[in-house]
């Protein structure tokens, strides 16, 4: 299935609803941690481990109904 059903179940919507917490709070501890490292290369490896975490909340949002916020 491409696109997700015009209506989401209250089970499906508690299961996006933890994927994007565990998603969301990924994406603030690598973006922390991004800060803080002074290798370029773990710097850029831990950057787009950051931009993964930032692209699936977006991809929960869509799913939702909501808007990007990037």
């Amino acid at each position: 299935m491409n696109e997700p059903p015009v209506m989401i179940s209250t089970k499906d919507f508690a299961y996006l609803s933890d994927m994007f917490e565990w998603n969301f709070t990924a994406s603030k501890i690598t973006y922390d941690f991004e800060e803080k490292i002074k290798d370029p290369e773990i710097k850029e490896l831990v950057g787009r481990i950051h931009a993964m975490h930032v692209g699936i909340c977006n991809k929960i949002i869509q799913i939702l109904g909501g808007t990007r916020n990037e």
